[in-house]
């Protein structure tokens, strides 16, 4: 669980979630992580919600890596910029993983209302908040990975397809996350950098377990309200996959592909917290598709 020792890591948006299982993730695989967000012991973010960067970091470190928080607001340049440059100057310009999980946007999802008679201003804040914070960041930290001629960048995203995710700002989003990894890949590949864009399966994050009234401990008590929640997933098991592939020496072969956990597991092996693998894709193509057709093939 050493194969990152000495590594470097930024994971925007690592508060909670799969940014947080992401950063806990590679610190047990020893890498030294800067864990990013809005939301610190100082200051909640507009989320409104208790985890925090620092929370994040101290688990990094205990899982044996070096876990540092810096609370980042990464639609703005000017603090994206010294963020870059705090690294650069304390890991003598280094920076081998760059991950972009930066969202927030639940509350600004509409999942009820077409295009025609959603909120112009609410749409166009969750496009700025999920997609231009991405660009904003990979701007500015992609120059240390560059001149190293080295890295990975990881953009995290809902599902691998075309297939319409069921609200347009929503799927506006997480589609292009997915073409966010496929330019920087077509751009970085000469350079010797990898780029990615990798989604999870039913996430047990923290809100998750709060719709469903349970903890982690009892998560499988929320089975009663929704069958489907018996195959979800752990932010480590998504945490897991990209420590996989900040290891592998043959990264470069998948750059620009729209990567999962339910394919990744299968090549690198490695299970969710409670030593399970689930599969999100097999359970959507023996229970679901009939109701909502096929997911696709990756893009």
């Amino acid at each position: 669980m050493e194969r990152l020792t000495g590594q470097v890591a930024l994971v925007a948006g690592g508060t909670r979630g799969g940014g947080r299982g992401i950063a806990v993730q590679l610190g047990a695989a020893g890498a030294t992580v800067y864990v990013t967000g809005r939301s610190s012991g100082g200051e909640r973010s507009d989320m409104d919600r208790p985890e925090t960067i620092e929370e994040t970091a101290a688990q990094v470190t205990a899982g044996g890596g070096t876990g540092i928080p810096v609370r980042v607001d990464h639609s703005s340049p000017d603090e994206v910029g010294a963020l870059v440059d705090r690294i650069a100057a304390e890991q003598d310009g280094r920076l081998d993983v760059l991950v972009n999980s930066v969202w927030g946007g639940d509350p600004l999802a509409d999942w009820s209302l077409p295009l025609w008679e959603q909120d112009l201003d609410t749409g166009l804040r969750l496009l700025r908040q999920g997609v231009e914070t991405h660009v904003i960041t990979s701007r500015l930290a992609l120059p240390l990975m560059v001149a190293r001629g080295r890295g990975l960048v990881v953009e995290v995203t809902d599902g691998n397809t075309a297939r319409y995710r069921g609200a347009f700002f929503y799927d506006l989003v997480k589609s292009a996350v997915i073409r966010l990894a496929f330019a920087q890949a077509a751009e970085l590949k000469p350079k010797g950098v990898a780029a990615v864009a990798i989604t999870p399966g039913f996430l047990r994050s923290e809100a998750v377990l709060e719709h469903f009234g349970v903890a982690e401990g009892n998560w499988r008590d929320g089975v009663a309200a929704d069958p489907h929640f018996a195959y979800s997933e752990t932010p480590a098991y998504l945490g897991r996959a990209v420590a996989a592939l900040a290891a592998d020496p043959d990264i470069m072969d998948k750059t620009g592909r729209a990567l999962a956990t339910w394919g990744l597991y299968k090549e690198y092996g490695f299970t969710d917290a409670d030593g399970t693998q689930p599969d999100w894709a097999a359970h959507w193509d023996d229970t679901l598709v009939g109701e909502y057709g096929p997911l696709g093939d990756p893009l």
